[in-house]
Formats: structure tokens, sequence, C-alpha cells
């Protein structure tokens, strides 16, 4: 039998300062339940919601520059990391408000919360006792979502003046958000490979599936891949797939003088090699683009597109089963969004499986990457934070981005049983 949750004060043994530039990883085999019905996937959704806004308000009581220390940076935007703890907390709420449909049928980890500021409170109370029946996840998952907030925070201390996937510039760009609750898009990322590689691979498995992925290709890979085969080769290689455009070239597109080119090169040759596969959608490396560049993507047609659950795949720091892990553990806590997998590495062939099998009776639902383009936000633009003009980084702030690819977040009710 279940033992019930105590509701207390955080764990201190994950107070402490992270290290920097540590990427989150969690072991999902701590997690006693098979999500193997939405009901579970909920229960697990609740718990993650509120390990992380425990971690989220525990980063409130620091000092900017404890905070900035913690980041491993000299300075940091504070406007911005304001701005995205609030998008956050309002984020949470509203997967909160999705996630508690199915207490009535498992109450593990169903709290009363109306509100964000109940939430934050709830946040504050947050702890698991010893002797819970998921005692064995809590300290993991502190120690996961403590690192996870820290890659966020550190991203929004370095916006605007390194661009990346914590904010948008404008409405026009996607990030994944735009979709319902449970649903998913995998997208794929500096490909294509060789002939028989991961890329061939994964789109045949996305085809084995009955889904479908969005293959971000960068245009010289894509050249080279015709001129030692054929457009009709490349056209049965992505067959039922999407294909975006990620440049030329895997290079920031902030800090080049030949960016437009880059993207309008490749925008060529997509079109012109698959127009079946074709959308209208461009995924910046690294997350870099530059705030004023709207109105040439929407005079190209194009629309920016973003990501909020990153596998971390490309780094070489984590393996495919800790990439995986990552993954579900993001998408129990987002429950929405962009999923992104590299496949100009092997490490999504034993990574996306895994994810399929896991999730395979949880209700997820994976978007039709045909259809997500034309989910345009619907509201309306917000000025980025007027920090700097210029999308152009300090020698400090391009040193401490984050790591690029080596190939290229009243009354107690119950809170478990």
């Amino acid at each position: 039998m279940r033992m019930p949750l105590l509701i207390g004060a955080c764990l201190l043994a994950f107070s402490a300062q992270a290290a920097t530039g540590e990427i989150a990883t969690m072991d999902r085999s701590v997690w006693p339940e098979v999500l193997e019905t939405p009901q579970l996937f909920d229960v697990a959704s609740r718990a993650e919601i509120l390990s992380f806004a425990h971690q989220l308000l525990e980063s409130e009581n620091l000092s900017d520059v404890q905070l900035a220390e913690r980041m491993g940076l000299r300075q940091i935007n504070v406007q911005t990391v304001n701005v995205i703890r609030t998008r956050m907390w309002a984020r949470l709420f509203e997967n909160w408000k999705s996630a508690e449909k199915s207490c009535e049928a498992d109450a593990s980890f169903c709290v009363l919360v109306d509100d964000v500021p109940m939430l934050r409170q709830r946040a504050a109370e947050y702890k698991v006792a010893d002797d819970s029946f998921y005692a064995h996840w809590a300290a993991p998952a502190d120690a996961f979502n403590q690192r996870y907030l820290n890659e966020l925070l550190r991203m929004a201390a370095l916006f605007p003046q390194t661009s990346s996937e914590i904010e948008r510039y404008n409405s026009d760009e996607l990030s994944g958000e735009e979709m319902p609750d449970r649903t998913f898009l995998l997208n794929f990322e500096s490909g294509p490979t060789v002939a028989d590689g991961a890329t061939d691979w994964l789109a045949d498995f996305m085809r084995q599936q009955k889904i479908n992925a969005t293959f971000f290709v960068l245009g010289k890979n894509l050249q080279s891949r015709i001129d030692a085969s054929s457009p009709q080769a490349l056209q049965t290689l992505y067959r039922q797939q999407c294909v975006g455009l990620q440049g030329w070239e895997y290079r920031s597109h902030a800090h080049w003088n030949d960016w437009q080119d880059s993207i309008e090169r490749s925008a060529a040759l997509v079109q012109q090699t698959l127009p079946d596969n074709f959308v209208p959608l461009f995924r910046p490396p690294y997350g870099h683009r530059r705030a004023d560049g709207a109105q040439f993507f929407r005079d190209q047609q194009l629309q920016v597109s973003l990501w909020n659950i990153d596998s971390q795949d490309a780094t070489g720091r984590i393996s495919a089963e800790q990439s995986a892990h990552r993954v579900l553990t993001l998408m129990l806590l987002w429950r929405r969004g962009n999923i992104v997998f590299h496949d100009s590495t092997d490490k999504p062939q034993q990574a996306v499986p895994w994810l399929m099998a896991n999730t395979a009776q949880s209700g997820v639902t994976w978007e039709d990457c045909h259809i997500y383009p034309q989910q345009l936000p619907d509201e309306t633009d917000e000025a980025p934070p007027d920090d700097d003009d210029s999308d152009e980084p300090s020698d400090e702030q391009t040193q401490d981005s984050q790591e690029q690819p080596a190939d290229q977040a009243q009354e107690p009710v119950k809170q478990g049983e």
C-alpha cells in the first residue's frame, strides 16, 4: 500500500550550487510505475511539475549575485530571467490544470491548486516522505530539476545578446507550446547523413510506426547526398516525412554575414528536390538568429521553428539512454512541444524506439508534421527585453553560451496513497 506524502520543506541536499554547464539527466527506472495508462502519465506529470516548481521557487530566493554565480556568469540579464520565470509559472499552472483532471482516478500527487499563487504555495510545501511509494524517485527528481532549471535560467541570463530557444523575438516564431495537451512532434536536425546512415534508419522507422517527423536539413549535406545519388532517391528517403531548413551549414545565423543567402539557397534546394516534403520552417542552429530578422522570414514565407524539449543527444556528454530518459521526463513536465534529436548522431536510433515503447499507452499524441506549421500562435507580438538592440554577444557571453553540438521545465488534498 502506498504511504502518504508529507508536505514540508525541500530536501536540503540539493540547495547547493550545481556545476556550471552540467546536463540534466534522469534515470526513469527510479519511478515505480510504468506509464501504461493516461492516468499514470498524469501522476508522473503532477510529480514532475511539483518538483520543478519547488526548484523554481527556491531559485527566486537567490540574489542576482548568487544567481550569476550559480550560472557561472559575471553578469546576467535580470529582466529576461524574471520574464522567463513568470512565463514558466503560467505554463506550469496550465499543465497542472490538465494533469489534475485524472485525480479522481488516481489521487497521487493531487493537491488543491486554483491559481499561480496557490501553485507557488504548494511548491513551497512540497516534500516526498522517506517511506513514500515514490521515495526513491524524489531525490533524483530534485537533482534533475535543479540542473534543468539551471540550463533554462542560464539561457535567459544571456538573452537577447546570445539568442536561444528560451525566448521568441516575435509571435511568428514557433516554440512547440502551440500544440494541444499531450501532443508532441519529433524533430531531427543536421542531416541528411550519407546513404544507409542514421537519417535513412530514422525515416524508415517513422514510417513503420505510422507517424512522421520534421527533418531539418543542412543545404550542404543535402546537396552532397543528391550528388551521391539522385533527387529521386531523396524523395524515397523522406517519403511521408517533412523537411525543413537549417541553413546551408551548421553555424550561427546571428553572426554570419551570409545568413540570408544560407537560408535562401537551402530553401530553393529543398523546394526543388523535395516539393512534397517541404515545410516552410527554419530551425536556427544553436537557436541563434537575429533580432531584426522577422521581415526577412516573412518575405521568404518562412517561420522560425524553435523547440522546448532538447534531448542534448549531440553534445557528446550523455548516452543514448540518458537522452531518452531526459526527453520523457521533460514530456511529463511540459506536456506538449517540439522534441529535438539530431540524425547526425546514432543516439536517436536507440532513444526514439525506447521513447515510443514507453509512451505507447500513455495517451500521448504524435503531431502530424504537415499540420503543425498551420498552427500559428494566436497572440500579438511581444518585444524582447530591450537590453541591447544587437544580437551580437560580448566576448564573455560568446564564451558562456551553451555548448555547441559536437558534429555539427489552502488546504492540501491527498498527495499519494
